[in-house]
């Protein structure tokens, strides 16, 4: 079971708990990321949370998320997820939003608590999805992506709900 790096209001370093033991109705605030995944054409990997999953099941969302291991480097942890939760092997990954920082509720109670550093990758073909992680992928037109959070932000992750504006604003997407 991996640990997850707890942090203080700062973003310093504070402990770990395991990552079972992270996410409940009181998070600590804790160490994250996200991953937007696009391809030569400019396409974005969107893919559907797992049902299983403990915070928003079955939600639409960027790429992946994870947790960076305490002491791992924030890039290899991004190229471990990919592999893990995608089966991908991801080209120039990039630090897109180092400050990204949110706090929200889903319907269960669950509290996600995050300094969330949002990366972009590029990557070409077709993953093999890991069903713990992920129910469904489709690689869709960012313009076709802004409509629909737009019209049905409900539908999507509410770190997708904001990091998308902010990432289309620096032209990552």
């Amino acid at each position: 079971m991996d640990d997850v790096t707890l942090l203080a209001e700062d973003g310093t370093a504070v402990g770990t708990l395991p990552k079972s033991e992270v996410h409940t109705t009181d998070t600590p605030l804790h160490l994250a990321f996200s991953c937007y995944v696009l391809d030569r054409d400019g396409r974005l990997l969107l893919t559907r949370r797992a049902l299983a999953k403990k915070t928003w099941p079955g939600v639409w969302t960027n790429s992946f998320c994870g947790h960076p291991r305490p002491d791992e480097a924030m890039a290899d942890a991004v190229r471990r997820h990919g592999v893990g939760e995608l089966g991908i092997q991801l080209d120039d990954v990039h630090l897109a939003l180092p400050d990204y920082r949110y706090r929200a509720v889903d319907a269960s109670g669950i509290v996600e608590n995050e300094i969330c550093p949002v990366h972009v990758a590029i990557f070409d073909g077709d993953p093999i999805a890991n069903p713990d992680e992920v129910s469904e992928w489709t690689w869709i037109d960012v313009g076709s992506l802004v409509e629909a959070v737009t019209h049905a932000p409900f539908a999507f992750s509410p770190w997708l709900v904001e990091q998308l504006p902010l990432l289309r604003r620096l032209g990552e997407v």
